[in-house]
C-alpha cells in the first residue's frame, strides 16, 4: 500500500480530504481554511505540520495523515498530534488508515518520540473500535479545551 508525504502539487488533494472529513464530521461549514495560509503551513519555509497521503496501487489518492510535533514535560520527549485522519469512504477497510497509523508510529519510532496522540469524536465508534483495536486507549480524565476565534483575539488583547 503506497504511501509518500505529501509535496506542495498536493495542496488540492488534501484539501479535499479537509472538506471530506469535515463532511464526515458533521461539521461541513466549519471549513475556513485559506488555501495560501495552508500553502505556508505545509510547505513553507518552517512547516508547522506534515502530511502522509496514502494512494491505491494505480496511484488514486485514498486517505491522509496531517500531523505536527507536541512535547510532554512528563516524558521530557517530543511526540505527534495527529490533527486528520480520513480515508474515503469507498475505500475504508482496505487497511489504509492502519497503514498510515502504523506509518506515524514508526516516524515516531525513528525520530525517538514517546507517544502518538490524537481526538475522536465520542459518537464516532466505528473509529474508536479501530483505535481501540491497535492498542490505543482513551485518556478518559482528560477534557480538551479551546480558545479560538473572538474570545483568542480577547484574551490576547489583555
Amino acid at each position: 500500500m503506497p504511501l509518500r508525504r505529501a509535496v506542495d502539487s498536493d495542496l488540492d488533494t488534501i484539501i479535499g480530504f479537509i472538506h471530506g472529513l469535515a463532511e464526515y464530521e458533521r461539521e461541513p461549514q466549519a471549513v475556513v481554511l485559506d488555501r495560501e495560509g495552508l500553502r505556508s503551513h505545509l510547505f513553507g519555509p518552517s512547516p508547522a505540520a506534515e502530511v502522509i497521503l496514502a494512494e491505491t496501487d494505480a496511484g488514486k489518492a485514498a486517505g491522509f495523515a496531517l500531523f505536527f510535533q507536541n512535547f510532554s514535560t512528563w516524558t521530557g520527549k517530543a511526540g505527534l498530534y495527529l490533527e486528520d485522519l480520513f480515508v474515503v469512504p469507498e475505500l475504508r477497510g482496505h487497511g489504509f488508515g492502519k497503514a498510515l497509523l502504523v506509518e506515524l508510529a514508526r516516524i515516531c519510532a525513528e525520530r525517538g518520540y514517546g507517544r502518538l496522540e490524537w481526538s475522536v469524536l465520542d459518537w464516532n465508534e466505528p473509529a474508536i473500535a479501530f483505535y481501540r483495536s491497535l492498542g490505543a486507549v482513551p485518556m478518559d480524565e482528560w477534557t480538551v479545551y479551546r480558545v479560538s476565534g473572538e474570545a483568542l483575539r480577547a484574551l490576547g488583547a489583555r
